[in-house]
């Protein structure tokens, strides 16, 4: 292959692009951890060199559409491109009209729009696109594909619209089928309405579904009552995906890092900018003490969680996406997940939520209020791979030291304590003796948040109770 990556690709990386580079339409259904991202960037930065495109549209959640504007192109796009790149807002300025103004210039140069999918739940957005798609010729990739998974879906219709326009049509996810098979109709009509063969969603449902009828309240309803001709839909899908699986790919390292975004609320970003002039005015004139400063580091983090413990022990709830953004996670990564939070209302919310979508046998927990004689059998359901036990939610203070969890490869940090020892001591029970795959670790971030400093800290093993008195505590707060 002819092209000078910028980042050493590993091996399954090279065999995507080999399989899809000049193709008009693929699929990238790669784990979590696996690097699909970069091989859209390498396949984008190919396409360009030989001038298929001087444009690329990415569409992607809000949790990980920032990333690829701020580091997965920056980190994986050959130097030799100068890209005019532009993240899409909704919200609009001066500066921001002339951000916009530069990806509709002619020219030879590389056009990069990244927007989230939904944008293109709204007219503006969808306009905005179209006009990008009509201006260059363009490859358009959706990012975590599922999120079109659902046919009467406002965003499906404007993506499948839009990607009629594109030249190029890429789709990327770790689980194709989140739920259902059914989920792949969609997905696949975005890159080519005659792939699978189907120009309706209900004639694909009826080649693949056991329909049955249930009578709700003197209305009859058609339900899928179980799948058929499995195989030969696998073997349809082939032809146009390439599917990656952690345990496929020997030389990935050990431990994969990756963050998302969940930004606040409207309700928790007045609450966040309260609660930190308070904490200024407290701390001001006094000589902090690492505990005062910790304690206003806490109150600020809860709020980026969605919740703030009052003085009078009751709990304030708040309106935010962080358990939203947990769902759509676990869509994207199959088999055992385990799930780190620091607090016993997130502990408890979580497994609220897990229970009432994957239903009350999936999932066990872990934490102060567990009996010890529930412990034991909370880790011995999740460790067997033949149990119905997929999720396993606890705090590292309880569940982080001396336990083997290694039936997960995917850990996911609802939200992070300030210990570093317990923050590698809970890393280590997945990535122990008995693990045979790499590690992926997800942390959930609210940008220009402590919640953010946190993270940093702690993936740069440093402690932060030593480090904040070293260093300005305003920076912190």
């Amino acid at each position: 292959m002819n092209y000078k990556f910028k980042t050493k690709p590993y091996a399954h990386q090279i065999i995507a692009l080999e399989k899809s580079w000049d193709k008009t339409e693929y699929g990238y259904f790669m784990e979590m951890g696996t690097g699909k991202s970069k091989v859209l960037v390498d396949n984008m930065a190919m396409l360009y060199d030989k001038g298929k495109i001087n444009g690329a549209l990415i569409i992607a959640p809000k949790g990980v559409y920032n990333t690829w504007f701020s580091q997965e192109i920056p980190q994986h796009l050959p130097s030799h491109i100068q890209p005019k790149m532009v993240l899409w807002t909704a919200l609009t300025s001066k500066t921001k009209d002339k951000e916009y103004r530069l990806l509709f210039e002619t020219g030879h140069d590389l056009h990069i729009l990244i927007m989230n999918v939904e944008a293109l739940s709204t007219k503006k957005g969808l306009e905005f696109a179209a006009k990008f798609l009509r201006s260059h010729e363009t490859m358009l990739a959706v990012d975590e594909s599922t999120t079109i998974k659902n046919p009467s879906a406002k965003r499906t219709k404007s993506i499948l619209l839009l990607g009629k326009q594109a030249k190029y049509r890429r789709i990327l996810t770790g689980s194709p089928v989140t739920k259902s098979p059914l989920d792949l109709f969609t997905q696949c009509n975005f890159l080519n309405e005659f792939l699978l063969g189907f120009d309706s969603f209900y004639a694909f449902r009826n080649r693949y579904a056991h329909m049955i009828e249930r009578n709700f309240g003197g209305r009859r309803v058609q339900l899928v009552g179980s799948y058929k001709r499995l195989d030969e839909l696998s073997d349809k899908i082939k032809t146009f995906s390439y599917r990656v699986l952690k345990e496929d790919c020997l030389d990935l390292p050990d431990k994969i890092y990756i963050k998302r975004e969940v930004d606040l609320t409207d309700e928790q970003s007045k609450a966040y900018a309260t609660m930190k002039s308070a904490a200024l005015a407290l701390l001001k004139g006094k000589m902090a003490t690492a505990p005062h400063v910790l304690t206003q580091l806490m109150r600020l983090h809860q709020i980026t969680c969605g919740h703030l413990k009052n003085d009078d022990g009751t709990t304030t709830t708040l309106k935010n996406n962080r358990i939203k953004e947990l769902l759509s996670l676990l869509e994207e990564v199959e088999g055992k997940v385990i799930i780190w939070a620091n607090y016993i209302y997130d502990i408890e919310n979580i497994v609220k939520t897990i229970s009432e979508e994957y239903g009350e046998d999936s999932i066990v927990q872990y934490y102060g209020a567990t009996k010890s004689e529930d412990r034991q059998k909370a880790i011995e359901k999740f460790q067997d791979l033949n149990s119905k036990v997929r999720f396993f939610v606890g705090n590292p203070q309880t569940a982080g030291y001396g336990i083997t969890l290694t039936a997960a490869n995917n850990v996911i940090y609802y939200s992070n304590g300030y210990d570093l020892e317990k923050r590698l001591q809970s890393e280590d029970r997945a990535h122990r003796i008995g693990q045979e795959k790499s590690v992926t670790y997800v942390d959930l971030i609210a940008p220009k948040t402590v919640d953010e400093k946190i993270v940093k800290a702690l993936r740069a093993k440093m402690n932060i109770a030593n480090t904040i008195m070293d260093e300005d505590w305003r920076a912190w707060i």
